[in-house]
């Protein structure tokens, strides 16, 4: 089976298929047992999985309909059973106007992040921009943001037509910002904390529309290795779904260097990955067909376990109403499960998420959500719940 082919049916799904299209069919996450026989569906007689899908997928939303539930791409987690989050009156909101919010852990314990189509927090810039700076200092509820005003950053422009952050990263004292809208995307350094910045000569002209960095601690400490990781829907925009994601490492010393990058091809027989410097060789790493769009991840050091953000891409205005996944893993590359899903959280989940570090407590079950619904840097307490096995 080749995984995601069909879009509303869960990854978890096996099957084994017949003459005649008799059917087998297994869902263990909906606990699902399914049988098939009688005349043929597959008319041209071939192996396309979407012959057997008309089969397969009115039974997965009849279950789910009577179940009240919605169909996550992947199956439940077995380290994470699921979050509680506090209420949507308690959800801190600043910066109003603006959206975006990569963030990253500084090397002198502050954040730093990026706002789009706004003017940032109080005192908001007079001038609208596409791509601000600014430092987050504190922890919720008693956090503050400061705008770092910076001509070698900003830059001006109404959606599509100005370039926007969507990845922060700060490794070794100096922060790396990815920045789309720049066909495709593009890295930007800094020195000395956001005040300068520098631009790299090359940009990702195919696939990374949206990237992100994963984030691990302060200044970067607890990576896994000596590479840097980077995430995107894989689709040339920002504003164009895509069924699958795609994921990019570069060692951390080496990062404005375009020819060390390295993109995910496959996972070999002991389940290690492959890598390549081809790009048009890149595979999936994780599968939603149409619903792959921006995202944020960053790694839990109590639960040991990678915290995927994504929005659910979808017909809404996602700012103030849509969907929002949250997947987990034990790699970078996963395999992934299912924390929580909805499409239709009970707020806006906005157009981009993510777990700031600095903001998971040491057990890992405590955190914070940054999510930029309504327009805001909004900021909502979750509480991890553990499987006892």
């Amino acid at each position: 089976m080749v995984v995601g082919t069909m879009a509303r049916v869960p990854r978890d799904t096996y099957w084994s298929w017949g003459l005649y299209d008799s059917l087998i069919v297994v869902i263990p996450s909906l606990d699902i047992v399914a049988a098939r026989a009688g005349k043929s569906l597959n008319k041209a007689r071939n192996s396309n999985y979407k012959s057997i899908e008309p089969f397969i997928e009115p039974i997965v939303l009849s279950v789910m309909q009577m179940g009240g539930r919605t169909a996550a791409p992947y199956p439940p987690s077995p380290v994470i059973k699921g979050i509680e989050w506090a209420p949507a009156d308690t959800i801190i909101r600043r910066a109003s106007g603006s959206d975006n919010w990569p963030i990253t852990w500084g090397d002198d314990d502050n954040q730093y992040t990026a706002y789009g189509d706004g003017w940032g927090f109080e005192p908001k810039t007079k001038k609208k921009l596409s791509l601000g700076i600014a430092k987050i200092i504190g922890s919720p509820p008693d956090f503050r943001g400061i705008n770092i005003r910076t001509d070698s950053g900003e830059r001006i422009g109404q959606g599509a037509k100005g370039a926007k952050a969507s990845g922060m990263l700060c490794v070794d004292g100096v922060l790396y910002m990815l920045v789309r809208n720049t066909g495709n995307s593009q890295i930007a350094w800094s020195a000395d904390h956001g005040e300068n910045w520098k631009w790299c000569d090359w940009k990702f002209t195919t696939s990374f529309g949206a990237p992100t960095f994963l984030n691990f601690g302060k200044n970067y400490a607890g990576a896994r290795d000596n590479f840097v990781y980077l995430y995107s829907h894989d689709s040339d925009s920002a504003y164009e779904p895509a069924d699958r994601m795609v994921i990019a490492r570069v060692p951390k010393d080496r990062i404005i260097k375009r020819d060390d990058y390295e993109f995910f091809k496959e996972l070999d027989d002991s389940g290690k990955p492959i890598w390549t410097k081809d790009i048009h060789e890149m595979r999936a790493v994780f599968i939603n067909p149409g619903r792959c769009y921006r995202s944020g991840i960053s790694y839990n050091v109590g639960l040991k376990r990678y915290l995927w953000c994504q929005t659910i891409y979808g017909k809404d205005d996602m700012r103030f109403k849509g969907g929002l996944g949250i997947y987990d893993a034990p790699q970078p590359w996963g395999p992934w499960t299912t924390v929580f899903y909805t499409e239709n959280w009970d707020v806006g989940p906005g157009e981009t998420s993510s777990f700031p570090t600095k903001w998971i407590s040491n057990d890992g079950k405590t955190c914070y959500l940054l999510f930029s619904g309504d327009d805001c840097f909004s900021v909502r307490k979750g509480v991890f719940n553990k499987n006892d096995n």
